[in-house]
């Protein structure tokens, strides 16, 4: 369900069929995010046309940040996890835990449904 990058790598150096795998992106910032959003929609649809979630948790690059994001990230995942379906629980959910996170961060968060 979730896959975590262990090192850097060129999101538009993979190919559409490991993307598919992946039913949540997330970028934490939102440059990359409109990188990946735009990339996925310039991409040929396979034949499942399957929905990626693509959030993006913008954070301030310190250490400090990081972490703190990291673990708001990882609350977000298992909010996600959770879920019976996706496709139709996602959206409400990520706007539902951004409200919750504004009371203790001022966090952006940005949800896009994009299909492959």
């Amino acid at each position: 369900f979730f896959h975590e990058q262990l090192a850097p790598q060129r999101w538009q150096d993979t190919p559409s069929t490991a993307i598919q795998e992946h039913d949540v992106v997330i970028a934490f910032e939102e440059r990359i995010y409109d990188a990946v959003v735009e990339d996925l929609q310039t991409r040929e649809p396979t034949e499942d046309f399957k929905a990626i979630h693509v959030i993006c948790l913008d954070t301030k690059d310190n250490p400090h940040e990081a972490k703190l994001q990291g673990r708001v990230a990882l609350e977000l995942c298992w909010l996600l996890e959770q879920t019976q379906d996706l496709d139709s629980e996602a959206p409400e959910l990520v706007e539902r835990f951004q409200e919750e996170q504004m009371t203790h961060t001022q966090i952006k968060v940005l949800h896009q449904i994009c299909y492959l």
